[in-house]
Parts: C-alpha cells; structure tokens; sequence
C-alpha cells in the first residue's frame, strides 16, 4: 500500500514540474520569435512568393524550349547529367536575376531553393517533353 502510494505521489511531481515548465517556456518562445504581420506586410509577402513562383516556372519553360533546340531527344546524353546543370544554371541565373526585381535572393532558406528549383525542373521536363511529341 505504501508503494502504491510512492508512485502516485512521484507521478503527481512529475506530471507537476513537467506541464508547467513547458507551457511557460513555450508560450514566452513564441510570443518573442514571432511578430504579427501587417495586412501590407502579408499582400507584399503574398506578391514575392508570386513573382518567385512565376520567375521559376518561366525559367523552367525557358530550359525546357532550349534543351528541345539544342538537345532533341538527347538520346546520346544522359538525362541526369542535362537535369544537373539545368538546375546548376537556374539557381545562378535566379541568384543574379532577382535582385533586378527587388526580390533578395539572401533571404530564400534552403526550402525555398529546392521549391524553386524543383519547378525549373518539373516545368523544364513538361516543357520539354511536350515539344518532342
């Protein structure tokens, strides 16, 4: 009975000094990391994340139409080696293209590199595999 006792009371601590911590410390973190957007601060964010959508789709339609030009159907080159320095390509033509849009490339994260990459890619691909049909 005693021990019965002995492990409700240690539950009891530790569900105690474990739930109060974490919610003071969780609620100050948050409070201090972020900061409430503007209506105007989310419009022109909005904006940005639309021209860098759009920047990378037409770029990728770009690399699309010139590897359909240049390539053909690349039947004696291979595939990942075009993809590579398509991508290669992309990231230093948009690192030098940006900026004349207002748009700071220093900004984007390493999520936002492969997501804009990754629509030069896939519209390349579609791009490219539409023309050679």
């Amino acid at each position: 009975m005693k021990n019965t006792e002995k492990s409700n009371s240690r539950k009891k601590d530790r569900k105690g000094s474990t739930s109060g911590s974490k919610s003071d410390s969780g609620a100050s973190a948050s409070v201090s990391k972020f900061k409430a957007k503007t209506p105007v601060e989310k419009r022109a964010d909005h904006l940005n994340s639309i021209v860098k959508t759009a920047f990378a789709s037409f770029l990728g339609v770009v690399a699309g139409m010139m590897a359909y030009f240049m390539l053909g159907s690349a039947l004696e080159t291979k595939w990942y080696a075009i993809l590579t320095i398509i991508a290669i390509l992309a990231y230093y033509a948009q690192r030098l293209i940006l900026p004349l849009i207002k748009i700071d490339p220093k900004d984007f994260g390493i999520k936002d590199w492969l997501y804009v990459e990754f629509l030069v890619i896939d519209f390349c691909l579609v791009t490219w595999t539409l023309m050679l049909n």
